[in-house]
């Protein structure tokens, strides 16, 4: 899932979501950036975001039909022997 950025360029959801981390961030914690500085600042909220979002998939897993398959021929005859 990719959304348009305002050059026409596509975004991934991934980084889209980093940016809105870091700017939630940003505006959230103005007393830590005044005892910080700027610079460390900027750089801690960075390392957050990055970890916020580091497991965030573009696209859902697709699941294994076959082993789903497999374990009802499995359950069957263990169910009917009964």
């Amino acid at each position: 899932m990719k959304s348009s950025a305002k050059n026409g360029k596509a975004v991934s959801l991934k980084k889209e979501i980093y940016h809105q981390l870091t700017g939630q961030l940003s505006s959230s914690l103005p007393a830590i950036k005044e005892l910080l500085g700027e610079k460390k600042f900027e750089n801690r909220v960075k390392k957050a975001a990055k970890l916020l979002s580091q497991g965030i998939k573009e696209k859902a897993a697709k699941k294994n039909k076959a082993s789903k398959a497999s374990k009802e021929k499995v359950i069957a005859p263990a169910a009917a022997e009964n």
